[in-house]
């Protein structure tokens, strides 16, 4: 390590991220560790999340012990050399300071705040992190997600370069009027927002139909991407879910909202209550439950998917890789399989729908060194 004792704080994940819950701490006291290894896993406001080592060092202390919440910035523990002194220690804890903000909450990452973008009529929030001389990254969410399902990717992907996270139309703080909900409407309300942005070129990284819509944006525009990442993408296939399209409109009780919202995720433990709050919250907004069913009638009717961006995708002279989780339950992971020949290809282990979120550390690596490469 660089200097004798540093700290794991409690990270912020997300726009409205406050406190952390420290949920397992997967190294004890004094044992050693390697750059990238897990340390802990922390509950969010959306999801649980694993806080990985940025460097070498050894796990001397933990302050805050399993089932403990705390504000963002808060001490968790001290690493340090494996040699360091326990004073050294000792001395480090009790003059650690979490910077406070006027209103008493701790304050040490300072967040963006989302803006709102008016694209052809319809009016968009989207978030911007980052800034430097590269090509820009646009991340794309899903069917009933918004941009804070980015929240593990962002930050990491952001680092020396600008990213935007779009609430597509019908989602998020975005207009709730989709029209007929088709491919094209989207499509449109991407490029317009990137010419908008002032984006010339740019990484396109889309998730479920957010991966249909980058794929549809890149063969429209292939100019003007540099690159394609797709995370469980839908358009590669026939067959989804229709159960969880289903469910997910129509759910408006908390027993339907967790039932569906189990179906993203490998481990439904990691399906927080906030996470089900916010998703009804979001459902009781005038014209979501229109804007969601106007989608799901025209990109999934009859339980499958009218889309096809399978040979758009193959025939991208732009490079394009693939992300899937392994344990996907709403669209199969034989849709990534098939395409392995042609394509990078790259399965998650222990990740359902979401991986990017379920295993943030692995396919934030996957995206930056594709991007950067």
């Amino acid at each position: 390590m660089s200097t004798a004792v540093t700290a794991i704080t409690m990270p912020k994940w997300g726009l409205t991220m406050t406190e952390g819950k420290v949920v397992r701490w997967l190294k004890p006291e004094g044992e050693s560790f390697v750059q990238g290894e897990e340390l802990l896993e922390i509950e969010t406001s959306k999801i649980t999340n694993v806080v990985e080592a940025d460097t070498d060092g050894t796990l001397h202390r933990i302050v805050a012990p399993e089932g403990t919440t705390l504000p963002i910035g808060a001490l968790l523990a001290v690493l340090a050399r494996k040699d360091a002194a326990a004073a050294e220690i000792d001395e480090f804890v009790a003059g650690f300071v979490v910077v406070e903000s006027q209103d008493g909450a701790a304050e040490v990452v300072e967040t963006a705040a989302p803006r709102m973008l008016d694209v052809g009529g319809r009016r968009l929030r989207y978030l911007e992190l980052g800034a430097g001389a590269g090509v820009p990254v646009l991340l794309v969410h899903g069917f009933g997600a918004d941009l804070n399902s980015w929240m593990f990717t962002q930050p990491a992907v952001s680092e020396g370069r600008r990213t935007i996270a779009l609430d597509l139309p019908g989602h998020g703080g975005s207009t709730k009027d989709v029209g007929t909900g088709d491919a094209g409407t989207f499509v449109a309300v991407v490029e317009n927002a990137l010419d908008a942005l002032g984006v010339e070129r740019v990484h396109l990284v889309g998730h479920s139909m957010g991966g249909a819509i980058a794929a549809m944006v890149a063969v429209q525009k292939p100019e003007q991407v540099a690159s394609l990442t797709l995370i469980a993408t839908a358009g590669l296939g026939p067959e989804i879910n229709a159960a969880f399209i289903e469910g997910f409109v129509r759910a408006s009780r908390r027993r339907d909202a967790v039932e569906v919202l189990n179906l993203l995720v490998h481990d439904p433990a990691l399906v927080s209550r906030t996470m089900v709050e916010d998703v009804l919250r979001y459902k009781r907004i005038d014209g979501v439950t229109t804007a969601l069913d106007a989608i799901a009638h025209t990109w999934f009717a009859g339980g499958r998917q009218a889309y096809d961006v399978l040979a758009g995708v193959t025939g991208l002279a732009a490079p394009v890789q693939v992300i899937w989780g392994r344990n996907d339950r709403i669209v199969p992971v034989a849709h990534a399989e098939a395409l392995a020949s042609r394509v990078p290809v790259h399965i998650v282990d222990a990740a359902g729908h979401l991986p990017h979120m379920e295993k943030a550390g692995d396919v934030n690596r996957l995206i930056k060194g594709f991007i950067e490469s």
